[in-house]
């Protein structure tokens, strides 16, 4: 448990500062677009109290041009005397500097309104006056009428300043809403995204504990890159076992079939060793672990390149070959053992028909094929290998086909599903082999993304078909 701990500890730090990210990334969004609003309505807000202003600036103005003082002061009492929200400051101040009409609503507190001077300054403009026992503003807008009289026309910030109070108090609320959903939601955002690399890091440490591959990452069908990981994790566990599991066969295989050479080596070498003054019997004893030597290097040869093959790791160089070539150049090499046992040699592989393969390695398969054909077909027999582009029913379009045939005894029955096996001989007739052939022919074929098959009758011969990608398929 010691050992998972730092795991652990950096998957839940690395948890933490994703969700802390997430959370922070929400609120600095929701701040800044708070702010925003928040300023856009402050600042419509102004707007609004100083058109009506303006307004009431423009109409009062109109209204002393018409109606002189009096019916200014009647039109500002029906004003006042209404209760409408869009009640004003108003103050008429004659050239002389004297206030002819002062009047300011009294639910807006009280201002110093000598700080509004004679009219004289701010003309046309705004002024600002703060409240005696409040921190609110009277904001006010002055205009200078026919006769030098000004009319000052000015409104509270109180209304405005509450409605603010009000929405900050709500951004509050927000604000903090917004910090506990976005913990909340960027937890189970980093909880739900780290469910692929969770379920790795516990597949990978069952795997490291137990040293079994069979264990695999769930994995489900997003596009996204953790479901792409866990996939490739999968595919590469496969491969792994799949390696493993060849490495195991091939030391099992090797560990079981080195008993007899090395107990024959033993035994030569000890009969060499026993053998006082005859040189004979020493050469003898000799020339049989050499022998024996040779047999456990092809031994182990063999086993290696069939492992390669069955895990993928085959180094194989692909190149468009000429099957006709291919197997001309295997009929010669096998011409003189056929000629010794009175067995005809045969070959119909049209030129120009082109696989994709590598070289030496077809060559060994259709070595393998006719040494076997060659090796237990009877005196007078024969032994063809044939060649053509593959005709199953459109099955295998774009693949070749090549068939190495004998008029041997056929295999027997329980004998043909085993004939793939490592080391499995059967009835062999005590015809010598390491019983590695077949596995290698096979593992060949398939590392090259073809198949090989098998059809045999006893007393009728034996034909192996193999089929190969054609070059360009």
């Amino acid at each position: 448990m010691a050992s998972q701990e730092p795991g652990h500890r950096i998957a839940r730090s690395l948890g933490v500062r994703l969700a802390f990210g997430y959370g922070a990334i929400f609120v600095a969004s929701t701040l800044l677009i708070s702010v925003l609003a928040y300023r856009l309505l402050e600042r419509s807000l102004i707007e609004r109290d100083h058109e009506i202003v303006r307004v009431k600036l423009a109409d009062y103005a109109a209204r002393f041009d018409s109606t002189g003082v009096d019916g200014l002061s009647q039109a500002v009492a029906a004003e006042q005397a209404s209760g409408s929200d869009e009640r004003v400051f108003v103050r008429l101040v004659s050239s002389n500097a004297e206030v002819v009409l002062a009047s300011v609503p009294s639910a807006w507190g009280s201002y110093d309104l000598g700080q509004l001077g004679d009219g004289q300054t701010g003309i046309e403009g705004w002024q600002s006056v703060p409240a005696r026992n409040a921190p609110v503003l009277l904001e006010v807008a002055t205009r200078r009428l026919p006769g030098g009289v000004f009319l000052q026309v000015g409104r509270t910030t109180l209304e405005r300043d509450r409605t603010l109070r009000q929405v900050r108090d709500l951004l509050g609320v927000l604000l903090g809403s917004v910090v506990v959903l976005g913990l909340i939601g960027g937890s189970a955002i980093t909880w739900t995204t780290f469910a692929p690399l969770r379920h790795l890091l516990d597949t990978l440490r069952e795997i490291t504990r137990t040293g079994r591959f069979e264990a695999r990452v769930p994995a489900d069908g997003g596009r996204d890159v953790l479901s792409e990981l866990a996939r490739v994790s999968n595919q590469m566990l496969e491969r792994i076992q799949t390696l493993v599991g060849g490495m195991r066969g091939a030391l099992d295989s090797v560990a079981h079939d080195l008993r007899t050479p090395i107990a024959r080596l033993r035994s030569r070498a000890e009969t060499a060793l026993l053998t006082e003054g005859d040189e004979n019997a020493c050469r003898e004893a000799l020339a049989d672990v050499v022998e024996e030597s040779d047999r456990v290097s092809s031994l182990l040869t063999t086993l290696m390149d069939i492992s390669e093959a069955e895990t993928g790791v085959m180094q194989l160089r692909l190149t468009p070959v000429d099957v006709a070539e291919v197997c001309a150049e295997t009929l010669d090499l096998y011409e003189d053992v056929a000629e010794q046992k009175r067995i005809t040699l045969t070959s119909a592989a049209p030129t120009g028909l082109i696989v994709n393969a590598d070289r030496p390695r077809l060559r060994q398969v259709l070595a393998n094929l006719v040494d076997n054909a060659v090796k237990y077909t009877p005196s007078g027999g024969h032994v063809a290998i044939n060649a053509g582009p593959s005709e199953d029913g459109g099955q295998s379009f774009g693949s070749v086909t090549i068939t190495v045939a004998d008029t041997g005894p056929g295999i027997a029955p329980e004998h043909v599903d085993h004939i793939w096996d490592r080391l499995y001989r059967g009835d062999v007739g005590g015809e010598p082999g390491l019983g590695l052939g077949l596995s290698l022919v096979r593992a060949i074929v398939t590392a090259h993304g073809g198949k090989v098959e098998v059809e045999t009758h006893l007393g009728q011969g034996t034909t192996f078909r193999v089929v190969l990608p054609a070059a360009g398929s």
